[in-house]
C-alpha cells in the first residue's frame, strides 16, 4: 500500500461546522519523490521507492550518491520503499504531494514516540502504585515480581522500570480534517507519535482498505 513520509509540525485545532474545538496534528507530507519502481520481473517484488527531505551530496556515499545521479535526481535524506499491486501507474521522477490524501478519510499515522530515558513502572506501564500510609511508602515500588518456591525466577516479559519511548508506534484510524496542497500539509485528527520535526510516514488506513476489499463499506 502506497503512503507518503512527512515532517510532524505540531497540533492545533480548528472548529468545525457545529462549533466544536477539534484538536489535529499538522503534518507537513512531501513532496516525496519516487526514486525507483520495482517489478516482479526485475527485482521479484512490486514496490516503489520514494524519497523525502534534502540533503548535502558530500554526506552520502558513492552508492547511494549514484543510486540519484543515475535517474537526475536530487538527493533525498530519507528513503523508504512501499509494496504496491501496481508499480506501472508510477514512474521514477514523479512528484506525490498532500493532496494524495482527501478530506474525510482515515489514514495511519507511524512514527518514532519521544524517548523518556529510564522510567519508573508508575509512568512507564501506567502502575497505580502503593500505599503511602501506615509507614509502608511503596508509592513507585512495582510490588512482588515472582515466587521463591515456584518457579524462583523473575518470569520473561515482566513489566519493570527501564528504558521508556523511542519506539515505532502507529495511530490507527485517524481522520484527515483538511488538506493544504499549497502548503504541502495535511491535518489529521488527534495526536500522532513523534515529537515536532520528526519524521512519521501516513498511508490509507489498512483497516479501511481491507473492508473495501471485502466489499463492505
Amino acid at each position: 500500500m502506497l503512503g507518503l513520509m512527512g515532517r510532524k509540525v505540531g497540533m492545533t485545532q480548528f472548529y468545525n461546522e457545529r462549533g466544536e474545538a477539534v484538536p489535529v496534528t499538522l503534518i507537513e507530507v512531501g513532496p516525496c519523490t519516487v526514486t525507483q519502481v520495482k517489478t516482479n520481473e526485475k527485482e521479484g517484488y512490486a514496490a516503489v521507492q520514494l524519497g523525502f527531505g534534502e540533503k548535502r551530496d558530500k554526506r552520502l556515499t558513492k552508492a547511494q550518491l549514484g543510486h540519484f545521479r543515475k535517474n537526475g535526481l536530487k538527493s533525498s535524506r530519507w528513503l523508504k520503499e512501499f509494496h504496491v499491486p501496481d508499480p506501472s501507474a508510477h514512474t521514477v521522477g514523479q512528484t506525490l504531494g498532500a493532496d494524495f490524501f482527501e478530506v474525510g478519510k482515515r489514514v495511519d499515522v507511524i512514527g518514532t514516540t519521544m524517548g523518556r530515558g529510564f522510567q519508573g513502572v508508575v509512568k512507564r506501564h501506567r502502575f497505580k502504585g502503593g500505599s503511602m500510609s501506615h509507614g509502608t511508602k511503596t508509592k513507585d515500588q512495582p510490588g512482588s515480581i515472582g515466587a521463591s518456591a515456584f518457579p524462583s525466577r523473575v518470569i520473561k516479559g515482566k513489566r519493570l522500570p527501564g528504558h521508556m519511548g523511542t519506539a515505532r508506534l502507529t495511530a490507527k484510524n485517524l481522520v484527515v480534517g483538511a488538506v493544504d496542497a499549497d502548503q504541502n500539509t495535511v491535518a489529521v485528527r488527534g495526536a500522532v507519535p513523534g515529537k515536532p520535526e520528526g519524521l512519521v510516514v501516513i498511508r490509507p488506513a489498512k483497516d479501511d482498505a481491507a473492508k473495501l476489499a471485502a466489499g463492505k463499506k
